[in-house]
Order: C-alpha cells, then sequence, then structure tokens
C-alpha cells in the first residue's frame, strides 16, 4: 500500500529538490495550493528550516543545514513507518547503473569529440551523433517509467519523474535541445537530478555513496 507523505515534509522536501525556487516553484513541484505554501514556508523559516534569499532580481527558498537534518529525519520517519527502507535501498541499487548511462547520455550531448579537441563543443550538426544520445535517453526513459511506479507504489511522493522526464524528452525531439540538459526548465538531466536527490535524501545518503 502506497503511503502518502504530510503536507509539511512535501513543502520542505520540495524545497530541498528544486534547491532554490519561489514560492509557487515550490508549490509545484508537489501541485499543492500555493497560499498554505507560503504560509507553512514562513513557518519553516521561524524555524530556521529554510531560508529567503535575493539575488540581483532573483528571490526564492533553500533549505538551512538544520532544514537539510529535519528534512532527512522526516523521510527517514515516512520510510520506516511506511515499511519501505529494505524497497528503497534495492531501487538505489538499481538506480545507480541507469544514472550513470544518463550521465554519459548528457556529457555526449555536451561534448562531441573532434579529430583536435577530444572537449569540443557539441554544436549539433552532427545529426548522428545527436540522434545516438537521444536513442541512449530513450532507453533510460524505458527504465524510469517501471522504476517509478516501483517507488511510488512504496511513497507516494515518487510519482511523476516518468512523465516528466517522457515530456522534457519528447521537446527534445523536437528540436529544442534545451530540454535535454539545460537547468532552467524542466529538462532530463533537471528531472533525474531531483530523482536522485529523492533517493538519497530518503535513504540519508550522500551522491555516490553506497546503501
Amino acid at each position: 500500500m502506497t503511503h502518502a507523505s504530510a503536507f509539511g515534509v512535501l513543502v520542505l522536501h520540495s524545497v530541498r529538490l528544486t534547491g532554490f525556487a519561489d514560492t509557487p516553484e515550490v508549490a509545484e513541484r508537489f501541485d499543492l495550493e500555493p497560499a498554505p505554501t507560503a504560509d507553512a514556508l514562513r513557518d519553516f523559516q521561524e524555524q530556521g528550516w529554510v531560508q529567503h534569499s535575493t539575488f540581483l532580481d532573483i528571490a526564492g527558498w533553500s533549505l538551512t543545514e538544520t532544514g537539510k537534518a529535519e528534512n532527512e529525519q522526516q523521510l527517514a520517519k515516512e520510510l520506516d513507518d511506511a515499511g519501505a527502507r529494505e524497497a528503497l535501498t534495492r531501487a538505489h541499487t538499481d538506480f545507480l547503473p541507469a544514472n550513470a548511462r544518463l550521465l554519459a547520455a548528457c556529457t555526449d550531448w555536451q561534448v562531441r569529440p573532434s579529430p583536435t579537441d577530444v572537449l569540443a563543443h557539441n554544436d549539433h550538426r552532427d545529426v548522428q551523433w545527436d540522434a545516438g544520445v537521444l536513442a541512449e535517453l530513450d532507453s533510460v526513459e524505458e527504465f524510469l517509467s517501471p522504476f517509478t511506479r516501483r517507488l511510488s507504489g512504496r511513497l507516494e511522493r515518487f510519482a511523476g519523474y516518468d512523465t516528466r522526464f517522457a515530456a522534457a524528452l519528447r521537446r527534445a525531439r523536437a528540436g529544442d535541445h534545451d530540454w535535454v540538459d539545460r537547468g532552467g526548465v524542466d529538462s532530463c538531466h533537471r528531472v533525474w537530478f531531483q530523482l536522485h536527490e529523492d533517493l538519497i535524501a530518503t535513504l540519508g545518503l550522500t551522491r555516490g555513496q553506497a546503501p
């Protein structure tokens, strides 16, 4: 039986996953109502869990170290309450080979070695090279669909990674190169990065650490 996260857990975890985001983006991550999300963020600010910062014309929320620790405690309790720790640990192990493939594909999207420069920028004029990268991303998508169902069958908040990735890949295939790896849109890489962050936060790991 799938476990549904409490509202407050979702708000704090959304800040963790988005990294730095304004209130509407924090709410959007888990399809939450903006007004109660804003109230929760102000409460968390008073608790010292989140901070609001402004850089030039950009403003947003981010986790403090105290907030990161609180988030991981909440997720650990949720994981044990759901009886899903063993299942998520196995899932993380299965995720790692696909993660390596995704990262390699994104590197190939950015870099196209030439006879004189092994780190030459990919100008996307080599149609066959780009087609090979997109084919690899297709393969990653095939892994992601059942994997997301497997995770969301235990913890509801894992739902949607597969559909977001598929939507980004469709845009990339339509010719919009940004949707493979750009950070400012819900690209394939951004979706995957959040999934990875979701897994390691849930298990209390750091990137590259084995469970």
